[in-house]
């Protein structure tokens, strides 16, 4: 990356982060270009160098969480989803430590922008995000299991809104309980309590 890409990429997550910020405070179509500016320590001038609209910074935000959550996940995680219809079935399992240490981790360690992130989903368009996993990752994996197509949709519901359910309760209480209990706790739900996966 040269200097001015780097300038670039710096100007932007300054953004991005004074959108997150402003996003805790208040909704975000009361949110103005100037306050996006005055938190982020840039003119209006970089703003409009960057983005055209307030959406547009919105969106970028979007895909800068998402890229940033994918960090914390190994190449060989990551790389599933290139192999769903070949990979072992038991590969398919992702209530396991594996998937759920790096998923917990990163929440414990970005609890603010996290639960900004969970009370302003449809702001944030997490919905296509949804969309195009359920399309592309968890549809593949329910036909190798040969799930009704019918019934997905409300498995999936169950599955993600009990694993989201159990995590607000977690962002509460300030991620009080350790990465493992918490992993053990969705693992028991999901399980049962002599069959959890790890």
């Amino acid at each position: 990356m040269n200097k001015s890409e780097s300038k670039y990429f710096n100007t932007a997550t300054k953004m991005d982060l004074a959108l997150i910020s402003l996003l805790k405070k208040k909704p975000f179509e009361y949110i103005t270009v100037s306050e996006i500016c005055e938190m982020a320590g840039v003119n209006r001038s970089t703003f409009y160098l960057h983005y055209e609209t307030i959406a547009d910074l919105l969106h970028e935000t979007a895909r800068y969480l998402l890229d940033d959550f994918l960090s914390y996940f190994t190449n060989d995680v990551k790389s599933i989803s290139f192999n769903l219809a070949d990979c072992e079935l038991d590969e398919l399992f992702f209530i396991r430590d594996k998937y759920l240490t790096p998923y917990l981790t990163y929440i414990k360690e970005h609890k603010q922008v996290f639960g900004t992130m969970l009370s302003h989903v449809h702001t944030f368009r997490f919905e296509d995000v949804y969309k195009r996993m359920f399309e592309n990752i968890f549809n593949p994996i329910l036909d190798r299991f040969h799930y009704p197509y019918q019934d997905r949709k409300y498995v999936m519901m169950y599955y993600l809104n009990g694993i989201n359910a159990l995590v607000l309760e977690w962002l509460k209480d300030d991620c009080e309980k350790s990465i493992d209990e918490v992993s053990k706790m969705i693992s028991v739900c999901i399980y049962g309590l002599n069959n959890s996966v790890n």
